[in-house]
């Protein structure tokens, strides 16, 4: 069973990240490392409807988030910030935990996102770390410079990468421009990696 094997999975790297902690209890990135992990994890049983449908994270039920893991991961966050040395998976745990706010403020801080981002690529750059950026900036109400900044990526990497191609046609139907979102949500339809991922992408279709 795939999901009781991805289950498994996570529960045994979440092992090994408990563990290397306890091995370097000074060290400020295994306590980040861990809280990432523990945010991702406990939003495993929100990303899928009863039905198998996959929900994006804005979408998602935040009642079905594990509150234990929430609270563990923002403990360690604290903990690893105390260091004074910034690392990459601290940050990226960082913005996790802007995330898991939404149901104690009832919004996402999306301009703590865009911050968090650029904080992110101006010390661990990345394409992930960029189309990141974009779509906190669409969010935030600057679809026009998350576009920008997607049309300023070097062609050959973004090819084949489907969120890219996700942010992409969102910031292209906040700007009106629906054709070039049609294009952009095909292209990203033909590369996602799940049935249930590409039947939600085809549903922004239908919606438009």
């Amino acid at each position: 069973d795939t999901g009781t094997t991805g289950e498994r999975l996570s529960e045994e790297a979440l092992y090994l990240g408990r563990l290397l902690v306890s091995l370097l209890p000074g060290e400020a990135e295994p306590k980040g490392l861990l809280a990432l992990m523990l945010y991702c994890e406990a939003r495993r049983a929100a990303r899928f409807a009863a039905d198998g449908s996959f929900v994006p994270l804005d979408r998602q039920d935040s009642r079905l988030w594990s509150r234990d893991m929430i609270i563990e991961a923002e403990a360690l966050l604290t903990e690893a910030s105390r260091a004074g040395v910034l690392g990459r998976y601290q940050c990226e745990a960082a913005i996790q935990s802007v995330h898991v706010q939404r149901p104690i403020t009832g919004r996402t801080n999306h301009a703590a996102l865009v911050a968090l981002y650029r904080l992110l690529i101006r010390t661990f750059p990345s394409l992930g770390a960029q189309v990141g950026l974009a779509a906190a900036l669409t969010e935030s109400g600057s679809a026009a410079e998350a576009l920008q900044l997607l049309d300023s990526l070097a062609d050959a990497p973004v090819q084949t990468y489907q969120p890219y191609w996700a942010t992409r046609a969102r910031a292209e139907t906040v700007l009106g421009r629906r054709p070039e979102a049609r294009r952009s949500l095909e292209r990203a339809i033909a590369l996602a990696g799940s049935d249930p991922v590409r039947a939600f992408l085809r549903g922004l279709i239908a919606e438009d």
